[in-house]
């Protein structure tokens, strides 16, 4: 800890902020943060909203290093001249403070009802829900983030590496179809789909474990290891392209199924982020959530949407979290394959039996690698 073993820095701190936070005190004057990264920091009652007594005993950590909490739509003041001539913003400019980047994310993607669920498809992956009440997973599986006004949450399960997953395969064993995609003019993802597409559901009995870089959600463990499990001669490289996409959504499966156990109703799953690109993918999560999946009118763009949705709140372009909600579209809805039911029924059940055996080999391994 910074207290510990830095203790002239942790003495000299006027405050714990976020960078969002800095940039509005500079612009300001006035060093606040907002529910949303507070909840974030594991020293908040998120029940009263407030800095956790109990919590900073524990850990003896001073209240007053850190900043008082707003909403994230809340006006915290003015540019003032300084940081008008240093910015180039106008002097009186209304500054709100702002939501963290899941917050920001879970409301560009129009999830401000309670139930409304997504997927964020990025180098890391999560899924998030709306949720009126912080869901306290007993087996801490997920965890619960304020949303950007009180009274709203968004639970949240978050896996290490989804996109990057797919992103670790093209940089490692696709250079071939790197270059035939750049003579082609088109995106070797693109490439990378059109093979995987020539594989049936399932991917003839190919795993991947797209444990790369540990794993948070569901099982948080540091020491699991990604792998390819069931390969033959037989396979090929698309066979494991295939398996890879189906991966990723087995394990977000898990999470929904977390959510689903603490009481959550999930619909349609709307899907953002750059995978959420690919028609495949996208195909291949309905069908192994058994569940509509919906594009959304803004894929890499959802944070910032939501970033400005908070302002104009703020500043009273818009009147409310739901009425901002309209500027989010769902574009295409795919609905899932009842006949891949049962292929990915079994093989879910392969995946995870999979992590259960391995769990101890991913403990050895390691302790080779530390």
């Amino acid at each position: 800890m910074l207290r510990d073993n830095e203790p002239d820095i942790y003495k000299n701190t006027c405050k714990f902020i976020h960078a969002k936070d800095y940039l509005a005190a500079n612009l300001t004057g006035r060093l606040v943060t907002d529910y949303s990264d507070a909840s974030g920091m594991n020293l908040l009652d998120i029940n009263k909203l407030e800095w956790s007594e109990e919590i900073l005993a524990a850990t003896a950590i001073d209240r007053d290093k850190l900043p008082d909490i707003v909403e994230s739509i809340e006006v915290i003041g003015k540019v003032n001249a300084g940081a008008a001539r240093q910015s180039g913003l106008l002097e009186g400019t209304p500054v709100v403070i702002g939501g963290g980047d899941g917050a920001c994310a879970t409301c560009g993607a129009g999830v401000v009802h309670e139930g409304d669920t997504y997927i964020y498809l990025g180098t890391s992956t999560w899924m998030a829900t709306a949720s009126t009440r912080p869901l306290i997973d007993p087996l801490q599986r997920t965890f619960t983030f304020c949303h950007f006004t009180r009274g709203l949450y968004f639970p949240t399960g978050t896996m290490q590496s989804g996109g990057g997953s797919f992103q670790w395969l093209k940089n490692t064993l696709c250079n071939s179809e790197t270059e035939a995609a750049d003579q082609a003019g088109i995106d070797v993802y693109d490439l990378l789909n059109l093979k995987a597409r020539e594989v049936p559901c399932g991917s003839e009995g190919v795993i991947f474990l797209p444990y790369l870089m540990g794993e948070r959600s569901p099982h948080w463990n540091p020491d699991a290891r990604a792998c390819f499990v069931g390969l033959s001669m037989v396979h090929d490289k698309r066979h494991m392209i295939r398996a890879v996409l189906e991966g990723v959504a087995y394990n977000m499966k898990l999470i929904e199924e977390a959510f689903l156990e603490q009481g959550v109703n999930i619909s349609t799953i709307r899907m953002i982020g750059g995978g959420a690109k690919s028609r495949l993918w996208r195909s291949i999560f309905s069908d192994i959530t058994e569940r509509r999946v919906a594009r959304l009118n803004f894929i890499e763009e959802a944070t910032t949407i939501g970033a400005a949705i908070a302002g104009g709140i703020g500043v009273g372009i818009f009147s409310s979290i739901e009425e901002a909600d309209k500027l989010v579209k769902l574009e295409e809805e795919i609905r899932p394959n009842e006949d891949n039911f049962p292929i990915y029924r079994r093989y879910y059940n392969i995946f995870k039996t999979t992590y259960e055996k391995l769990f101890d080999v991913f403990s050895m391994i390691a302790e080779t690698q530390s």
